[in-house]
């Protein structure tokens, strides 16, 4: 229970707010509408970044789809309810894999979402994905913790961008889209980098935890193709536990409260 309170504060301290975060649960699990997600052998918690993405991505049309860094599962699961598509989900930790394999098996998508143990860098398949997403590893310029596990989740030591943009590259079909939540502080690099990658930028949106917040975090999509960016906002709260429209029309189908 320490080990998670401890992470639940940091992200509260990173975030600048508390209100930030998902919630914090005595128990090893996370209720959604339609499924449950338990996260206590996971160095990442189920936490408000991946619910964002999961809910922003776009999967319209999607026959495969391919998560990087899975973790507890929490996206392929949310992506599983949005589409119909087929859902490789992959990460480098046998702990997350593990729990994460439970996850869907107790999901009512079992036979549409399979989780593999890989390196995304050596991962191969015959497949091009017309969706990839990832909630990546990115805090690179904090300070490590001692908890190894928790390291590769959240810094850039297991999966640097440019071994991310390069898979993406490597595994995304002509006309497929790539989708990633990361701070803002960030955001510069992982930009150049994807622009080297022959990654453009089709759809970014700023994510503010209230209206006179500066962003702390940034969704974005890139596709093989030049395209024009479609830019927002999307402000969490507009008060104290008072939610935008907008936010709660992006994760009312997800949220038991909302």
């Amino acid at each position: 229970r320490i080990g998670v309170l401890s992470a639940v504060i940091a992200d509260a301290i990173l975030w600048g707010a508390a209100y930030w975060l998902v919630s914090y649960e005595p128990n090893p699990y996370f209720s959604f509408k339609q499924f449950t997600v338990y996260h206590d052998r996971c160095a990442m918690k189920v936490g408000t970044d991946g619910v964002l993405l999961g809910a922003w991505a776009d999967v319209s049309g999607a026959r495969d789809i391919l998560d990087i860094g899975t973790g507890t599962g929490l996206i392929a699961l949310m992506l599983a309810q949005r589409s119909e598509a087929h859902i490789m989900a992959v990460d480098i930790d046998e702990d997350a894999v593990k729990q994460a394999k439970e996850n869907v098996e107790k999901s009512p998508w079992p036979g549409r979402i399979e989780v593999e143990r890989h390196d995304i860098c050596c991962f191969n398949s015959d497949i091009r994905y017309d969706v990839i997403v990832s909630n990546p590893p990115y805090f690179f310029n904090s300070l490590k913790c001692p908890d190894g596990q928790r390291n590769i989740a959240r810094h850039t030591v297991g999966l640097d961008f440019e071994s991310l943009i390069d898979s993406c590259g490597r595994l995304l079909s002509p006309s497929g889209r790539f989708s990633v939540i990361i701070p803002t502080d960030g955001m510069d690099e992982f930009m150049r980098i994807a622009s080297e990658g022959g990654l453009c930028l089709s759809r970014r949106t700023w994510i503010k935890t209230k209206p006179d917040a500066a962003p702390k975090r940034v969704l974005m999509e890139f596709k093989k193709q030049p395209a024009v960016s479609v830019e927002s906002c999307l402000v969490v709260e507009l008060s104290r536990h008072i939610y935008s429209e907008e936010y709660i029309a992006l994760t009312k189908d997800f949220y038991l409260k909302m």
